[in-house]
Formats: structure tokens, sequence, C-alpha cells
């Protein structure tokens, strides 16, 4: 795979996981964190775009913090994730969901 339709690919990635960082709860013990890794992430997309447009010149850590970011952003997503609570809990008498097949 050639390094420009790569980059594409990520900077597409980075700005679907941007988006998904902005939509945690204000409540959420990872709201404060997923802000600065949104920033983080807001501003290599920003240093990537003008690499791509040939405004700047690609450093050799650019793409490496990049798969950081987003790893690290994974991560929040799926822990943040863990905090909704499961609806069908409240259903069932015990308290706890139901297995589903």
């Amino acid at each position: 795979m050639d390094k420009e339709y790569w980059l594409e690919l990520r900077l597409e990635q980075a700005r679907e996981v941007v988006q998904r960082l902005e939509r945690i709860s204000a409540d959420s013990c990872w709201a404060h964190q997923s802000s600065g890794v949104r920033g983080s992430l807001w501003r290599m997309i920003e240093r990537l775009e003008k690499v791509r447009l040939g405004k700047a010149a690609l450093r050799p850590d650019d793409l490496n913090r990049l798969e950081s970011l987003l790893d690290e952003a994974h991560a929040m997503l799926v822990a943040a994730g863990r905090e909704i609570p499961d609806p069908e809990a409240k259903n069932h008498p015990s308290g706890q969901a139901t297995p589903t097949a």
C-alpha cells in the first residue's frame, strides 16, 4: 500500500475518531482526558493535511504519533463505552442482563 493512500485512510479514520470522542458525556470520567486526545488528534490531522497538500514536510515521527493517538483514542472510547448502563439489566428481576443466544 503506498504511503499517500495509507495517509488518506488514516486521516479519515482520525476524523471519525475525533467525532466519536466529542460525544463522550461531560459526566464521564474520561471526558477531560478525551478532550486532550481529541485536541492532539486535531493538531495532527491539520499537520498531516499540510503534508498531504505539499505545504509541509513529513517528519519521521508523524505517522507513529498518529498511530499512537489513534490507539489511545480507541482505548478511551472502549473505556467510556463500558460506563454506559445496560438498559436490559433494569428489566431483569435479578438486576442483571439476560443472556442472549
